[in-house]
């Protein structure tokens, strides 16, 4: 998978991609935001892919927008003039939000601005010592982006979003820990192998299909009004994975006292209520 932007590396069934633009920090780019959409449709087409890493070349994991344009870098007013504007960090994260693999983000350096906005959809984030945060729209004369304002008080509730957002402050990594913003802090050269360590834990013990049906319905429960919603939801779901293959290896296994075999593959055999949602498409 050759790309301008990034690097991929497979490895144990686990893709580690890499924001490559260390000359610049790994600023996002319109090649890069199309990379990385072209490289999650991979994710999701390729079944030989279980989990996705997402980190940085350098001593940066993405320090935001690429500023190289000047004072009018957000201002897309005659390239939209003639329709509807579509936040490009936005279309990041949703495709994010739509994968049905597990996403990792490994956060080596500075994550600001949408650097760390497109972090949120992804599932777990582990930042090194090194890290930096920063929601620094405010103090660019811009608003938070990428879907952010629905993720983020999700994630770190409320409170700590506004405090962030807006201060837009830089913070430490033991900060991103307090404030439920990363879900553990290592030293820089423990990185990579703690994320690839979780990876090879999803890859050696879990059905692909089990696990990108958790993956929706947990995110997706975050907006139901009801956990009537939630019940029915994992009622068809439980139903359906009771009589698979999948459901029937993971019980067998477990009494005959050995690993697992999960055969069943996320591009052609997820239930046939997936989705269950109505898939929205920007015009």
């Amino acid at each position: 998978m050759p790309f301008e932007t990034l690097t991929t590396e497979l490895d144990h069934r686990t893709l580690t991609v890499t924001l490559n633009r260390p000359e610049r920090m790994n600023a996002l780019t319109t090649q890069m935001l199309a990379d990385l959409l072209q490289v999650f449709d991979e994710i999701d087409q390729n079944d030989e892919i279980r989990v996705a890493i997402v980190t940085g070349a350098g001593r940066a994991f993405c320090a935001g927008a690429d500023l190289g344009g000047g004072g009018g870098t957000f201002d897309h007013s005659e390239e939209e003039a003639a329709r509807e504007h579509r936040d490009g960090g936005g279309l990041g994260s949703l495709r994010i939000f739509e994968c049905k693999k597990p996403v990792i983000a490994a956060i080596n350096g500075a994550a600001v601005g949408v650097g760390v906005t497109l972090t949120l959809p992804m599932d777990v984030r582990i930042a090194s010592e090194t890290a930096k945060f920063g929601f620094v729209f405010a103090r660019r004369g811009i608003v938070p982006e990428a879907c952010s304002s629905w993720f983020l008080p999700r994630l770190v509730g409320i409170s700590q979003a506004m405090e962030w957002v807006a201060t837009g402050r830089v913070f430490g990594a033991q900060e991103a820990l307090a404030g439920g913003l990363v879900s553990r802090v290592v030293p820089p050269d423990q990185l990579l192998p703690a994320a690839r360590a979780l990876a090879a834990e999803i890859v050696d013990n879990t059905s692909a299909v089990s696990v990108a049906l958790a993956r929706q319905l947990m995110w997706r429960m975050l907006g139901a009004d009801h956990p009537m919603e939630a019940h029915k939801l994992d009622s068809r779901a439980i139903y359906a994975m009771g009589q698979s293959p999948d459901g029937y290896e993971g019980v067998t296994s477990f009494l005959e006292k050995r690993p697992a075999s999960f055969m069943m593959k996320v591009s052609s055999d997820m239930p046939g209520f997936f989705p269950w949602w109505t898939p929205r498409k920007f015009e």
